[in-house]
């Protein structure tokens, strides 16, 4: 498959992930900005899906090119959910990890798993549907690690936080690359 698709977000951390995982696959993503796509909309909705087909259809009206946007988050057992759908919006920028331990100094380890929930949307045109990845851990006492952004550093799967992994040690396990290999197999179909 030789295609480029515009992935709704100029953050770069994310950018990277997305084009690492769906290089070996010949997809070729680029940024809203380089496709010429200078929109922010407001991300209202109420769940991850909607959230992500708000953001795709906006950069889709554009570009009119192929588009991916994802919406993803921690939801946290313990806190019957939370953050959620508001994980980016939870706490100011740079502090939603302090923040959520803060929330959670009092829940005991055995009652801390938690998952990071990412859905993508796909939209070209002729065709929308959405994709979903999960990736089942724990939160973490303190931070660590200098790898990742968001809640890697308090998010442990087997052992280690999401920020302790190199890049391809995080995309074989984590909820944007099982969704995007979701996205994958979708395209694979038509």
């Amino acid at each position: 498959m030789n295609k480029k698709i515009v992935l709704a977000t100029n953050n770069q951390n994310k950018l990277r992930e997305v084009s690492a995982i769906l290089a070996p696959l010949g997809i070729e993503v680029i940024s809203q900005r380089d496709a010429g796509a200078n929109c922010d909309p407001e991300e209202n909705g109420t769940t991850f899906a909607e959230n992500a087909v708000i953001k795709a259809k906006a950069v889709y009206e554009t570009v009119k090119m192929p588009v991916i946007a994802d919406d993803s988050g921690i939801c946290v057992d313990a806190l019957d959910g939370r953050p959620g759908v508001y994980s980016a919006r939870y706490a100011p920028k740079g502090m939603e990890c302090a923040k959520l331990l803060d929330e959670m100094k009092d829940i005991p380890e055995n009652k801390r798993q938690a998952e990071f929930r990412c859905v993508i949307a796909y939209v070209d045109g002729d065709s929308e549907f959405t994709v979903e990845g999960v990736c089942r851990g724990s939160i973490g006492f303190q931070e660590q690690g200098e790898n990742g952004f968001g809640y890697d550093p308090i998010f442990v799967y087997d052992g280690r936080t999401m920020a302790e992994m190199t890049d391809d040690e995080k995309n074989k396990i984590s909820h944007r690359s099982m969704a995007l290999n979701n996205l994958y197999d979708r395209l694979k179909e038509r």
